[in-house]
C-alpha cells in the first residue's frame, strides 16, 4: 500500500511538513510495511519558500529583516536553479524560466511580515510594514536571480506593498516635505509625494497568490481580511477612503492606469499585489496551482493508493480551491481512498470515497486544540488505520 501524505498547515498550530511527519509516524507505527510519501502543501503562505526550495534541491538563505512591527527576525529565502524545476511550474513562470540557465529566487512575505509573527494583541493592521519582504526581495536579487516568485499568503499587513517597495529605493514625504519612513497607514494622512524607482535591471517579480479580491470595495483587500488582521469596524471607512487616495497617488507616479486597482488579485495580502504590478509590474500566478505542478502533486497522487490530507479547518469553503480541498477532488477523480483528518471538520455533505476526520476531542477549548494538535492528528490517524 502507497499512501500520499499531503497537508496543508494547521493554522497557528502546526507547519505542513510537521503535521505530514505526524501523519507518516502514525502510518509507520500502525501499518509499518506501507510506502508513505510525505508532500507537504502550500498556497503562497507559510511554508511556501521551504517547501518548493527543498522540492527540487535548492539552498536556502538566512538573513536578518524586519518584523512586521518593527524590531528584527530571522527570515528565509530559497535559490532554485531553473533546470531542476518541473517543465509544468516553469512554464507557468513565463519567459523568466524559459531558458535553463540561471536561478528563481523563493520569497514568501510571511517570513518576514506574516500575521503568525504577532501576538493577537499586537495585530495592528494600520501600524504593520511590508519593509521586511522588500528585504528579502533586495537581498534575493542581489544574487543575481532572474526572478523572484513571491507568495504572499498570511500576511499581516495592509500597506498595499509601500513598506517592500521603500526596502527597494521608493521614498515617501509628507505635507511639509518630510520623510514618511517608516510609512505605515496610521500616516497614510501625511502622506503627499512618491518618488524613486525600483533599480535598474532588477528581476521579473511573480507573485503566488490564489485570491481574486480588487483592491478597493466591498470585496477589496481591507473589507475581506482587515478584521484578521486587527481592523476595527468604526475606522474602516476613513481606512478605505485613504487606501483609494493612496492607490491613485501610486498609480500617478508609477504612470499606470487607475484600472489596476480593479484587476483581480490586486487586494492579496493587503494589497501587496497592487503595489508590486505598479512599482515592478509584477505577473500574478495561482499559488495552489503553481506549487502543485512545482512538487509533481498530480504524479504523486497517482502513484498513491491512498491519500491523507488536512489542516486546521476543512469545510465547503476547502473545495474551492484550497490546497487540500484541490487534493481531495483530483484523488477521488482519480478513483483513490480519501481521508481528511482536521482540527474541526465542517462539511454540509457526504462526498463518496471521502472520509472526514476531526482530529480535537469535543469540548476542547481553542488553546488547548491548537496546542496539542500534533498528537491529535497522530492518535486520529492510528486510530483510524487500526479500524481497517
Amino acid at each position: 500500500m502507497r499512501v500520499l501524505v499531503a497537508f496543508d498547515k494547521f493554522k497557528d498550530s502546526m507547519t505542513a511538513p510537521r503535521a505530514c511527519a505526524a501523519a507518516a509516524g502514525a502510518i509507520a507505527a500502525t501499518r509499518g510495511g506501507w510506502d508513505v510519501d510525505e508532500c507537504p502543501l502550500s498556497d503562497g503562505g507559510d511554508g511556501f519558500s521551504d517547501i518548493l526550495t527543498r522540492s527540487v534541491e535548492g539552498t536556502e538563505r538566512r538573513v536578518s529583516a524586519t518584523g512586521p512591527r518593527g524590531g528584527e527576525v530571522q527570515a528565509s529565502f530559497g535559490i532554485v536553479s531553473v533546470d531542476r524545476i518541473p517543465d509544468r511550474a516553469r512554464a507557468m513562470l513565463g519567459p523568466a524560466a524559459a531558458r535553463p540557465e540561471g536561478s528563481v529566487a523563493v520569497v514568501e512575505m510571511a517570513a518576514a511580515s506574516g500575521l503568525a509573527l504577532l501576538e493577537p494583541r499586537m495585530r495592528d493592521l494600520t501600524r504593520a510594514s511590508s519593509l521586511g519582504t522588500g528585504q528579502l526581495m533586495r537581498a534575493a536579487a542581489e544574487k543575481g536571480v532572474r526572478a523572484i516568485l513571491l507568495g504572499v499568503g498570511g500576511s499581516a499587513t495592509h500597506d498595499l506593498g509601500l513598506g517592500a517597495l521603500a526596502a527597494l529605493g521608493i521614498r515617501y514625504c509628507g505635507t511639509a516635505g518630510e520623510a514618511l519612513d517608516p510609512l505605515v497607514p496610521a500616516d497614510w494622512p501625511f502622506l503627499r509625494t512618491i518618488s524613486g524607482r525600483l533599480p535598474e535591471g532588477f528581476p521579473q517579480v511573480l507573485v503566488a497568490c490564489d485570491v481574486d479580491n480588487p483592491l478597493l470595495g466591498p470585496r477589496g483587500a481591507l473589507m475581506t481580511y482587515g478584521p484578521q488582521k486587527g481592523l476595527k469596524p468604526e475606522n474602516a471607512a476613513a481606512l478605505e477612503a485613504e487606501t483609494a487616495r493612496v492607490a491613485a497617488l501610486v498609480c500617478r507616479h508609477f504612470g499606470r492606469p487607475g484600472e489596476l486597482t480593479r484587476t483581480p488579485g490586486a487586494g492579496a495580502a493587503g494589497g501587496i499585489a497592487f503595489g508590486l504590478m505598479a512599482a515592478a509590474k509584477a505577473v500574478l500566478l495561482p499559488g495552489f496551482e503553481l506549487v502543485a505542478s512545482w512538487i509533481d502533486l498530480d504524479d504523486r497522487l497517482s502513484a498513491a493508493d491512498m491519500v491523507v490530507t488536512g489542516e486546521g479547518r476543512f469545510d465547503e469553503s476547502s473545495l474551492n480551491g484550497k490546497g487540500p480541498g484541490t487534493v481531495v477532488r483530483r484523488a477521488l477523480a482519480q478513483g483513490k481512498l480519501v481521508h481528511v483528518f482536521a482540527g474541526q471538520v465542517a462539511l454540509d455533505r457526504k462526498i463518496p470515497g471521502l472520509f472526514t476526520h476531526t482530529i480535537t476531542p469535543p469540548g476542547m477549548p481553542l488553546a488547548e486544540g491548537l496546542s496539542g494538535a500534533p498528537g491529535f492528528l497522530s492518535d486520529s490517524v492510528r486510530r483510524t488505520l487500526s479500524e481497517r
